[in-house]
């Protein structure tokens, strides 16, 4: 992987991430495009840069990590589901992370449940943090465990996840965003240590590379949060599910005439 490689997989990891439309199937789609191979430590890097951008929330709503312990209680708990379905389907999802035309199918079946999301919960209310209980908080972790794997989108099923809860769509993004930073702290830290057990190390290149691949996702993401809150406020999610069914649509053509498109 070269330092360009890494410009346009972390550039795409920024945009994508808080999007949703699966910035992981982006990722996997970008490598495939690039030619990079799916070698161990492109794996990590593909998850590694995801805390980047999970950084720009800490960043941007600096002042609620301080707003109270029930914030951080209610994070655990909505991080509970992942946390477990994570350690139990490690291997499966690790394999899923090679299957793009898994990815394509994702993406497409994802765009047409987001075409109905915003009629389906229309009369949602709740839109304070305070309005999240611990039991929708819960709720809201299930929703995430179905992101395990490439395609599904974490926060498009986090978000979903907290409008059937009742949240407003900014108050389920939000709160979304907030989950995203214990989540990519653990699968970070998972993914590094499963590296090391393999018997793997990083040398100074693979080093300056995540380095680098962080601070373009940071960079990127913060401008990428305030442009989706935007556009979810005043058009809703029907125009991302169009893109997932067209960008999945495309891929999967792509496989059935049988065009070179494979990281493997």
């Amino acid at each position: 992987m070269s330092f360009l490689d890494a410009f346009f997989i972390a550039f795409i990891e920024g945009i994508t991430e808080f999007l949703p439309v699966s910035s992981t199937g982006h990722m996997m789609i970008a490598t495939a495009l690039l030619g990079v191979k799916a070698t161990p430590f492109v794996k990590l890097f593909t998850v590694a840069i995801q805390l980047g951008a999970i950084l720009s929330v800490v960043v941007i709503y600096f002042k609620r990590f301080f707003k109270s312990v029930n914030f951080y209680l209610k994070l655990i708990v909505a991080f509970i589901p992942a946390a477990i379905a994570g350690l139990l389907l490690g291997d499966y999802v690790d394999a899923a992370l090679e299957n793009v035309f898994g990815v394509a199918v994702a993406l497409f079946l994802g765009g047409i449940i987001l075409l109905f999301v915003d009629k389906w919960f229309s009369g949602n209310t709740l839109e304070k943090e305070e309005d999240i209980t611990f039991l929708k908080a819960l709720k809201i972790g299930a929703f995430q465990c179905i992101a395990l794997f490439p395609g599904i989108s974490r926060s498009g099923a986090t978000i979903v996840g907290g409008m059937s809860q009742k949240l407003t769509r900014k108050n389920a993004a939000e709160f979304s965003f907030f989950l995203a930073v214990p989540t990519m702290f653990a699968a970070t830290a998972k993914k590094l240590l499963d590296f090391y057990k393999d018997g793997l190390s990083l040398n100074k290149d693979e080093v300056s590379l995540l380095i680098f691949g962080n601070i373009v996702a940071f960079i990127v993401a913060i401008l990428a949060i305030k442009f989706f809150i935007g556009i979810l406020n005043k058009y809703g999610f029907k125009g991302f599910g169009w893109y997932r069914i067209v960008v999945g649509a495309v891929i999967i053509i792509l496989f059935l005439l049988k065009v070179p498109l494979s990281i493997v």
